[in-house]
């Protein structure tokens, strides 16, 4: 009987840990996600997106300049770094043994651990420095190299759930090699592509440290690529580390902004998934 008693208390012990490790671990969001409520949800009416920035010093005024700028930007990274992860994804699944493949995941793989300052670097020396002048096309450019090992990455991974009978069942009714990637592979696992795609889309949207580099930011509305433009996270920088009282107020309630954001795609991407288990 006290070795029964015992295993519960055990048992009971072993869970209130688990328990809470998981509150320590949610903690940081809930923490953030708080303070940012309580610092910036009174800043935030429909000026705040409609309206360009007050002069400084003034109170008033909105972000509208740069919830423009970050669509461009996000937008553009994401035609150009979606299809390249996607299509490199697919020919690393369809050919993992060859020597490009193989390379080409192992430098995914360094990639998604290089810091994003790091990228910034190198899209300064390869755009900015050679154009002379920052451009929100050189800050698409960074947030696509972000994008593109991590999409590459989930593509692959996702491509190997499929149960390779499927494969093998197109092959034997004719299909060509690479229609069955593209009708039979590819389609059967898209909700995890879409995932993998909406989180790395996520991931680039709140970076700063690329743009910092590139795009420089701009305090009026821009929609040209070729020339500076700004962004949610570089506003957020801007004024957070200003002299202003009222541009403290902003940056905080741009940073609530740009978190609902990231947290409204990471909720599309788990209902996408969730879609897909059920089906």
């Amino acid at each position: 009987m006290n070795r029964v008693v015992w295993r519960r208390w055990k048992s009971r012990i072993m869970v209130s840990l688990l328990i809470a490790s998981v509150l320590v671990a949610v903690a940081p969001l809930i923490l953030i996600l708080g303070t940012l409520i309580i610092r910036g949800a009174g800043s935030i009416n429909f000026d705040f997106f409609t309206r360009m920035p007050a002069p400084a010093g003034e109170a008033g005024g909105g972000v509208a300049h740069a919830i423009v700028g970050t669509l461009l930007m996000v937008g553009t990274a994401g035609l150009i770094g979606l299809p390249l992860g996607i299509g490199a994804g697919v020919f690393c699944s369809e050919f993992p043994r060859s020597k490009l493949a193989t390379t080409a995941r192992f430098v995914a793989d360094v990639m998604n651990g290089t810091p994003s300052i790091v990228i910034g670097v190198v899209a300064w020396t390869l755009i900015v420095a050679r154009q002379k002048h920052f451009s929100g096309f050189a800050g698409s450019a960074a947030l696509a190299m972000i994008m593109i090992p991590m999409v590459l990455r989930t593509t692959e991974e996702m491509i190997k759930l499929v149960p390779h009978s499927l494969r093998e069942a197109a092959l034997a009714l004719g299909y060509p090699r690479w229609r069955t990637s593209l009708s039979v592979m590819v389609r059967t696992c898209l909700p995890g592509i879409v995932t993998g795609s909406l989180l790395a889309i996520a991931r680039v949207a709140g970076e700063t440290a690329p743009l910092l580099f590139t795009a420089l930011g701009s305090q009026f509305m821009g929609t040209n690529l070729r020339q500076p433009i700004a962004a949610l996270p570089l506003t957020v920088f801007t004024y957070a580390t200003g002299p202003y009282d009222d541009w403290h107020r902003i940056a905080w309630a741009t940073a609530l902004v740009l978190i609902m954001v990231v947290l409204c795609l990471s909720l599309i991407a788990r209902l996408a998934t969730r879609q897909r288990f059920h089906d």
